[in-house]
């Protein structure tokens, strides 16, 4: 029951915090992402055109995506090529699907009422041409703004992933920043994604992202659902960054590597190398070795 007394829909399919868990445990804790930046295109030999994009983002998705948990294409690589390069998306997550991999799209939508309403029916709604498994959004208009989006994320069995601890230099203006409760921001965002996941089993439906470069942090990171690290490889972040600022939750942790996996292309076998390389260090991590 919501806290109106109706009841919510009910999902036909496991909720998204179930899936992961499935398909973390059954393929390793990988996110390999699908950021075709104009560096990358020039790397693999093609030109950063709509043709350029499609060979790379399909390549990349053919390759990765039967091997890992999960993928998550950056929209804004796609939308600089306008509605040709939105197809595109729309064919690399078909793609992704069909290899039995989770979606995350990268996008951090924030907005309030109708437009957050709006949003969440784009990516979150079964019904949508671009419906996900899961997103990437922004509560710097107050966590209150993203309901919208979590409600249609619990009704369809989808994920959300929300921004709390990032590593860019600037994020600590905000983040760092105290409530009039003398908590964080980013304390209070923790604990709001904490009090919607409760009692959820195994995982809950909603997420966190958290850089693997941030410094050392005293916020409590166990909210009972999955905690997206951006950062790994190319950026900077290491499998002892990991260790060090998850401890012991670990097993929550899904690492997300773009530019270290795709560097390795365009061939084929380097690719899965990669990939390799990568799920031998988290899930050793994972186990403790």
């Amino acid at each position: 029951m919501t806290e109106s007394g109706t009841s919510r829909p009910h999902q036909a399919t496991p909720g998204f915090g179930a899936r992961l868990r499935e398909a973390m445990d059954g393929r390793g804790p990988l996110c390999a992402g699908i950021d075709p930046h104009a560096g990358l295109l020039d790397a693999w030999g093609l030109t950063d055109s709509v043709n350029g994009l499609e060979k790379f983002a399909l390549g990349a998705a053919e390759a990765l995506a039967p091997r890992v948990a999960a993928v998550k294409p950056q929209s804004a690589f796609f939308e600089r090529f306008g509605s040709r390069g939105i197809a595109v998306l729309e064919r690399v997550v078909e793609t992704c699907r069909e290899a039995g991999a989770l979606v995350v799209l990268d996008v951090k939508r924030g907005d309030i009422g109708s437009t957050a309403q709006a949003y969440a029916d784009a990516y979150l709604d079964p019904r949508s041409p671009m419906a996900v498994d899961a997103i990437t959004a922004t509560p710097y208009l107050g966590f209150g703004s993203l309901t919208p989006m979590v409600e249609t994320a619990r009704e369809h069995g989808k994920g959300m992933f929300v921004l709390a601890l990032t590593s860019n230099p600037e994020a600590p203006q905000f983040q760092h920043a105290r409530t009039s409760s003398g908590r964080t921001v980013a304390g209070a965002v923790l604990d709001e994604l904490r009090d919607l996941n409760a009692e959820q089993a195994p995982m809950g439906f909603l997420g966190a992202v958290v850089g693997a470069t941030i410094s050392e942090t005293t916020e409590d990171l166990a909210i009972n659902g999955p905690l997206l690290v951006p950062g790994i490889g190319a950026q900077g972040g290491t499998t002892d960054d990991v260790r060090r600022i998850f401890g012991d939750v670990i097993d929550l942790v899904l690492p997300s590597s773009s530019r270290e996996i795709l560097g390795a292309g365009p061939d084929e076998g380097a690719l899965h190398a990669a990939v390799g390389r990568s799920l031998d260090a988290f899930s050793a991590l994972r186990s403790g070795r």
